[in-house]
């Protein structure tokens, strides 16, 4: 059975830092961290592929890092200059490779096949 497990996930004040890791137990050429706020649909946050390449969501740029550890299967997202806004559920995420608007591994949660349960990170001002 498939397994993604996040963990790192907490409250802080705006502007600190936060560290999430994701360990599975399968092995994909994309690799994500999505974020979902009440109310809100679940969105891309940053991607990563097999090959180390690195695609992220507008709003995170220059702020979160996302990198992964081909070796142990694990992905992680670190996240500096937190905001309010940044304050939702954050899932890890594995699947195949594809393309999106251009750019490998750029895909929605439907490209996406494999799941974790999420951590909360909310972040207050």
């Amino acid at each position: 059975q498939v397994q993604l497990v996040e963990s790192g996930g907490g409250s802080v004040q705006a502007g600190g830092s936060l560290r999430l890791s994701c360990a599975a137990s399968v092995y994909t050429y994309c690799m994500g961290w999505f974020r979902q706020a009440p109310g809100m649909n679940r969105e891309r946050v940053a991607s990563v592929r097999r090959t180390g390449e690195t695609t992220y969501a507008d709003s995170v740029k220059g702020r979160f890092t996302i990198s992964r550890n081909n070796a142990d299967n694990a992905v992680y997202l670190q996240m500096n200059d937190l905001k309010p806004e940044d304050t939702a559920m954050y899932y890890c995420a594995a699947g195949p490779y594809h393309w999106a608007g251009g750019t490998l591994c750029a895909g929605g949660p439907p490209e996406y096949k494999y799941w974790g349960q999420g951590t909360q990170v909310t972040v207050s001002s």
